[in-house]
């Protein structure tokens, strides 16, 4: 496998670069007014009448996170507004820089996860922690207390992530040398960080309120698949590849992170063919390039399950099924959390995920195929 700085997740290995180029500063002034704009009239004109974006002054992979983020938001937005029904067609003058930047670094151009959260922060403090208390967001739809804690807290595990994934590679490395004692470890370091990651997801209460998170932070979420509002997609005016046909992309939503796909791929998890594993499979092209090539190579790689299950019961089984019992306590957290902020404020257990799907009897589904994982 490919050597990979992992240290902290797939975050980026350098913060993510906060000022674009002075040629910007237009678009960068939109984009820190959004949530002003949007509580007025003004948005949506306000974007028509932009001048060209300058693609010309994008000459880094920084610097074209940093814009296709920015104009995601503003995407975002523009079409999903405040107030009212939202709008189907996106002005060429967003939609084609738009396509152009999301086309150049492998994603889709719509809000992501990876837009959203991995390359949409900077530390307070730059010789801090990339931790919750220590990071701001770059750009956010309303703002506020809420929303800053409900991403930077997602950032957080993500950066949390990092030992856990690090070590997958050599785990396999393991298998293949037959070093019993190095998978042992090597699984212990990742039950540790499910661990702290769990640990991580149950502090979501301690600065995001459900109601204020399902009302004023996920709307904004949403894509153009799978959406009762904009059941054709929406239309990138002027973007030739789209030939003028509406498009329809998924919403932005965790399932977009590569940590739980690698997990489950270098552990040996499998899950029956359903609606929801078809949907996971989607979202795959939503994550950064490198992200879902690291999760391909896993898959590709040797088996640890069936490595530990040739030496039957030892201390190398236990950590395997520590390590599975970790990953289905952090499934288990998920659904707990999916329930206190989108089905108690909807008042219904048939609200769908950001990405458009039905979720609750899935997840439930995957948590009882994990936990059947153990040897």
């Amino acid at each position: 496998m490919t050597a990979r700085n992992l240290s902290r997740g797939f975050l980026p290995v350098g913060d993510p670069l906060i000022d674009l180029p002075p040629a910007c500063a237009e678009w960068q002034a939109l984009g820190a007014d959004l949530h002003k704009l949007l509580m007025s009239d003004h948005l949506r004109p306000r974007v028509r009448a932009m001048p060209p974006f300058p693609m010309e002054a994008i000459d880094s992979e920084a610097a074209r996170w940093r814009a296709t983020s920015l104009l995601a938001y503003i995407t975002s937005l523009y079409l999903l507004g405040l107030d009212g029904p939202p709008l189907d067609r996106i002005p060429a003058v967003l939609a084609v820089p738009f396509h152009r930047l999301a086309t150049q670094i492998g994603v889709p151009p719509i809000l992501s996860y990876g837009l959203q959260a991995m390359v949409n922060w900077r530390r307070l403090d730059p010789t801090g922690p990339v931790a919750v208390g220590n990071l701001t967001l770059l750009q956010n739809f309303l703002g506020g207390l809420d929303e800053e804690w409900f991403v930077t807290l997602h950032i957080n595990i993500e950066a949390a992530a990092g030992p856990g994934l690090s070590v997958l590679p050599m785990a396999q490395q393991a298998v293949e040398n037959g070093d019993d004692t190095a998978l042992e470890n090597a699984l212990l370091t990742v039950a540790d960080t499910l661990q702290t990651m769990f640990d991580l997801l149950g502090r979501m209460p301690e600065r995001c309120d459900p109601y204020i998170y399902y009302h004023r932070v996920r709307p904004f979420m949403f894509g153009w698949k799978d959406n009762p509002d904009l059941p054709h997609g929406v239309i990138y005016e002027g973007v030739d590849a789209y030939g003028g046909r509406p498009v329809q992309l998924r919403g932005e939503t965790g399932a977009q992170s590569g940590i739980i796909p690698a997990f489950d791929a270098a552990l040996g998890i499998t899950h029956e063919r359903d609606e929801m594993r078809v949907y996971l499979t989607e979202m795959r092209d939503y994550m950064p390039p490198a992200d879902r090539a690291f999760v391909a190579q896993l898959e590709g790689g040797p088996s640890i399950r069936d490595y530990v299950t040739t030496r039957g019961p030892s201390a190398l089984r236990e950590a395997y099924n520590a390590t599975i019992e970790k990953l289905t306590q952090f499934r288990s957290r998920h659904i707990e959390f999916a329930s206190l902020y989108i089905l108690k404020p909807a008042q219904t257990s048939e609200a769908v995920g950001t990405g458009g799907t039905p979720f609750t009897f899935y997840l439930k589904k995957h948590i009882k195929e994990t936990k059947a994982h153990q040897l």
